[in-house]
C-alpha cells in the first residue's frame, strides 16, 4: 500500500463535509474522492463504483438520518471488509462506543480532538491500528462491562429484577411486598426463583450478586 490514503467522508451536515474535506486535502498523504450524508448514500456510491477507485479509508459520522454510520458500518464490512473505518461523532456513550466497534469501526474518535490526533488516527486506522483517546476507551470498558451484566440478567422478569435490587436494598419480605403492592406469598415466590436462576442459597448472596452486576445504585 501507497503512501497516499483515498477518503470517504460521511456526515450530513454540509458544513462538516466541507471543513473536514478542505482540512485533509492541505495533506499530501489524504485524497478526499468521495463524500455522502448519510450511511445508505455512502453504500450506494461504494457499491456503483467511484472514479478513481474505492476509498481506503471512511471517516463516519455516527448520528445520520436514513442510516445511521453503526448501521452503515455493519454493511460497509461485510460487502467491502478491506475498508478502514473511523467513527467521528460527537457522542461519547459507553453503548454507542461498543456498537460502533463491534460494527467494524477501527477506531472511535470525537470530534473534539485536535487536527493531530485526527490525523493520527487516520493514519492508525489506514495501517489497521485501532486509536482512541483515554475517553473513549474507559467508555469502551464501561459499555462492555455492562453489556455483559445484561447478558447475565437475561434471565430474570422484570419484576424478579424489582424483587432483586429491594433484597440489595436490605428489604424484608413483608417491606418488599408493601413496596410493590403485592402479597408476602408473591415477594416468597419471587425469592425462591430469583436463588434457582442465579443459583445461589440465601438471601444475603443475592444482594451480594446485585451489588456486583453493577444494579444497585450508591450514593
Amino acid at each position: 500500500m501507497n503512501d497516499s490514503w483515498k477518503i470517504m467522508i460521511v456526515d450530513d451536515h454540509d458544513m462538516v463535509r466541507a471543513g473536514l474535506r478542505t482540512y485533509l486535502m492541505l495533506d499530501s498523504k489524504f485524497e478526499v474522492i468521495a463524500e455522502a450524508s448519510n450511511g445508505r448514500e455512502a453504500i450506494d456510491k461504494l457499491r456503483e463504483g467511484i472514479p478513481g477507485g474505492l476509498p481506503q479509508l471512511i471517516l463516519m459520522d455516527l448520528m445520520m438520518p436514513v442510516m445511521d454510520g453503526v448501521e452503515a458500518t455493519q454493511v460497509i464490512m461485510k460487502e467491502f471488509p478491506q475498508l478502514k473505518i473511523v467513527m467521528l461523532t460527537s457522542f461519547l456513550e459507553d453503548e454507542k462506543v461498543v456498537a460502533a466497534v463491534e460494527a467494524g469501526a477501527v477506531s472511535y474518535v470525537l470530534k473534539t480532538v485536535s487536527a493531530e490526533e485526527l490525523i493520527y488516527a487516520l493514519n492508525g486506522a489506514a495501517k489497521g491500528m485501532p486509536v482512541m483517546t483515554h475517553d473513549v476507551s474507559q467508555a469502551l470498558t464501561r459499555g462492555l462491562r455492562q453489556r455483559s451484566a445484561q447478558g447475565a440478567d437475561e434471565g430474570l422478569t422484570d419484576r424478579e429484577k424489582e424483587v432483586l435490587l429491594l433484597i440489595a436494598e436490605g428489604m424484608a419480605n413483608k417491606e418488599i411486598a408493601d413496596e410493590l403492592h403485592i402479597s408476602i406469598k408473591t415477594v416468597k415466590t419471587h425469592v425462591s426463583n430469583l436463588l434457582m436462576k442465579c443459583e445461589l442459597e440465601d438471601r444475603t448472596q443475592l444482594a451480594v450478586y446485585a451489588h456486583r452486576k453493577g444494579w444497585v445504585k450508591t450514593g
